[in-house]
């Protein structure tokens, strides 16, 4: 009986307890097929799932990693904006929300604007983050990509903006639906000063964002897969009691039907982008 307390005991206790102290996130579940994948794995194919291609969200660090060169970029200071303009309250305070979201995230709010280098070409790239209250557009997105548009122009640079937005920030009320038209107001002042606009989609772009400065691009690319729309597939088969078309609002179908111009896998985004930008250096914007 010693040699079993004594010995086997303390192994087996001490084997147990390096396998608990094994990291939690060695893998990760594939939101659409459920296959486990090795992070690693996932990680060297950016985060686009190996066995069934479903492109899984980046934050905004990791897409402009992504998409700029040698990832050296500079990121652009933005105009604050009142953070809880009508005190918004529901099961929580709005004020509250906020910090907790920039406290997960690192970041004030959905946008980040950051300046450098795609295929050689500088220009000006904004990116949208879901995590940050499932990218909703409020009064901070509206003025800054406001502020990016006007550092496009001043400099005469490209303006990259990539979506990932589930519409208007309802706590905001009617000053959230109030940047739909003065970020549409901000995508004219480029169409007038001819400084080329490219518009990437990613999984999901709907609501307000959609509605708006989403769908003005001179070129628009989207991500495989990815939703695209107004209200989601659920919302409009309950309100026109019918059966939906296969892959209706995924990128694929947009493009299909002329709303997309290019459906594009991750791993070839940068390229497919620097091809465009170079296009637009060529006819001399």
């Amino acid at each position: 009986m010693n040699w079993l307390t004594e010995f086997v005991r303390p192994k087996i206790q001490a084997l147990m307890e390096k396998s608990n102290d094994a990291p939690e996130d060695l893998w990760k579940k594939c939101s659409k097929c459920e296959q486990m994948i090795f992070h690693l794995e996932l990680h060297e194919n950016l985060n686009v799932c190996p066995n069934c291609s479903y492109h899984m969200r980046l934050s905004t660090t990791e897409r402009l990693n992504l998409l700029i060169d040698d990832q050296q970029y500079q990121m652009i200071p933005l105009p604050l904006t009142k953070d809880d303009p009508i005190q918004f309250k529901d099961s929580r305070r709005y004020a509250d929300r906020l910090k907790e979201h920039r406290l997960k995230t690192k970041q004030h709010d959905v946008i980040s604007v950051a300046i450098g280098d795609i295929a050689g070409i500088q220009a000006v790239v904004a990116v949208m983050n879901f995590e940050f209250m499932g990218g909703s557009m409020g009064m901070f997105v509206g003025k800054a990509f406001c502020a990016a548009v006007e550092l496009a122009v001043s400099k005469r640079i490209p303006f990259v903006v990539v979506t990932a937005s589930g519409g208007a920030r309802m706590q905001e009320g009617m000053l959230s639906l109030m940047q739909m038209p003065a970020t549409v107001i901000g995508v004219e002042k480029l169409h007038e000063a001819r400084i080329p606009y490219v518009v990437v989609l990613t999984d999901p772009t709907m609501g307000g964002v959609s509605a708006s400065f989403a769908m003005l691009g001179d070129v628009t690319l989207a991500e495989a897969g990815a939703l695209i729309g107004f209200a989601g597939p659920r919302v409009i088969e309950e309100t026109i009691n019918q059966k939906l078309p296969e892959g209706f609002q995924r990128a694929e179908f947009l493009r299909d039907h002329g709303m997309v111009d290019i459906v594009v896998e991750r791993k070839a985004l940068k390229t497919t982008l620097g091809r465009i930008l170079v296009c637009f250096k060529c006819d001399g914007n």
